[in-house]
């Protein structure tokens, strides 16, 4: 039984009186019970009300944690480490699908291919199997194959399975808002440490990008995950403000890169005009029909560089009419094009 092995200490059980025997499986549905209905219990406290070793408390909130329950360990008043659950996280109720709600889940994973070797593909994975151990056979094989013809065919996909340390600690660091030192490296120069509280991931172009608070910059910054070399998760945990949105990341830019936003005018052919006029590129968008078929578009965008390399999928069908210096930089990128091409 827990706690009666040979040579165990048995500091934590009350003197004087004989610990219970019963199962782990009991002294844990105990100990989450201790963890939820209170603002944070000691070890201390654990062993003594379960009436086992300090040692078994440790294991225990181990299996608990490893098991999915978003266990916090916070410092008290008295500087002990005291342990509770998110609260209200037991009494999420069961979730119910419909066969149209599950057909979308299925077509959706098909578009998560980028996460592929990091955990949240395991979770991924965790969360169709037992979707599918639910289902009829026939049903979750159809669904499966749904989900199979929408995969798309990536490009130049992003491999993540290298940086899975970093999302497990990320991961945890998220769900339970806790302060983090992170090691980052930008391109062309040295990596430098950022005390960071995280707020969210951010899924663009098949890439993960983390955001959050930067202390030592004292705002709102987006890191590519490419270029997180280390987490370290702290103890201390911080408040999501309650007005931060996603936009505040981003801002008015094209892509992710938050510049001042400034107004962009280009003009497009009429062999790709229906390509442009198909698509909301963004919130600031109008759109003007021209006699030959052709399209007047303008933006109120930051990002410059992002702005270039979409316009650039679209050579030889477009012009930048404005800004001057926009349309400048738009030139000279395609004479240097001309001049590579010439040296070979």
């Amino acid at each position: 039984m827990v706690g009666s092995g040979t040579g165990e200490s048995r500091e934590g059980i009350k003197r004087g009186k004989p610990a219970r025997k019963y199962s782990q499986a009991v002294r844990l549905h105990d100990m989450l019970r201790l963890l939820e209905i209170r603002r944070g219990v000691t070890v201390a406290e654990l062993a003594e009300e379960c009436e086992v070793t300090r040692r078994t408390v440790y294991r225990d909130l181990q299996a608990i944690e490893t098991a999915g329950y978003p266990l916090v360990k916070e410092t008290g008043v008295d500087g002990r480490a005291v342990y509770s659950l998110l609260t209200g996280f037991r009494r999420i109720p069961p979730i119910t699908f419909s066969l149209n709600e599950l057909m979308t889940l299925f077509l959706c994973r098909g578009q998560m291919a980028f996460v592929r070797g990091t955990p949240f593909q395991d979770d991924l994975d965790a969360v169709f199997g037992r979707i599918r151990s639910s289902l009829p056979p026939r049903s979750a094989a159809h669904l499966e194959r749904l989900a199979e013809v929408v995969s798309p065919r990536f490009q130049g996909l992003r491999d993540y399975s290298g940086k899975r340390r970093v999302l497990e600690d990320l991961r945890r660091a998220l769900l339970l808002q806790l302060r983090c030192q992170i090691l980052y490296a930008p391109p062309h120069r040295d990596a430098a440490d950022y005390l960071f509280d995280p707020y969210t991931l951010l899924f663009y172009k098949d890439s993960l990008y983390l955001g959050g608070y930067a202390h030592n910059r004292q705002g709102l910054r987006l890191f590519l995950l490419d270029r997180v070399q280390s987490v370290a998760i702290g103890e201390e945990r911080f408040e999501l403000p309650e007005d931060f949105s996603v936009e505040q990341l981003t801002g008015g830019a094209f892509g992710l890169v938050n510049e001042t936003p400034r107004s962009i005018r280009l003009q497009f052919e009429p062999v790709v005009a229906h390509l442009v006029r198909e698509r909301l590129w963004h919130e600031s968008q109008t759109l003007c029909e021209l006699e030959n078929g052709g399209l007047l578009l303008t933006l109120q965008v930051g990002g410059e560089k992002e702005v270039l390399s979409w316009l650039y999928s679209f050579v030889p069908h477009v012009r930048v009419l404005e800004p001057k210096d926009l349309r400048e930089r738009f030139v000279e990128g395609l004479r240097c094009a001309l001049e590579l091409d010439g040296d070979t």
